[in-house]
């Protein structure tokens, strides 16, 4: 798992790619990026399957803010990011979703 920013100097966006290798899709067919940026929407956000079998999506989120977000497997497993930078208690389920800061 990674998170990579770019953070843009002529307009306030964060450039996000977030990646789940193969190992950590845990044989997964398909994965969902799911989090405050979708309105926890669980189909809307695809990530594209590479060759490799590793997983990888390219958004853009608006500078200045944290987004909670987590990864679902196959429509039924959750995951964390464990290179997010930060990790919040979710509302739900008792557990926490993982944070990606986009402060420049």
């Amino acid at each position: 798992m990674s998170l990579k920013k770019q953070f843009l100097k002529t307009k306030p966006v964060c450039k996000v790619t977030f990646r789940l290798t193969a190992e950590q899709a845990q044989q997964a067919d398909k994965v969902y990026l799911v989090g405050d940026f979708n309105e926890w929407d669980e189909a809307s956000t695809p990530m594209k399957r590479l060759k490799n079998g590793d997983f990888s999506l390219n958004i853009d989120l608006e500078s200045g803010k944290e987004y909670q977000f987590k990864y679902l497997l196959n429509g039924d497993v959750w995951e964390n990011d464990w290179d997010a930078d930060n990790y919040a208690p979710s509302p739900v389920g008792g557990t926490d979703n993982s944070v990606v800061n986009c402060n420049a």
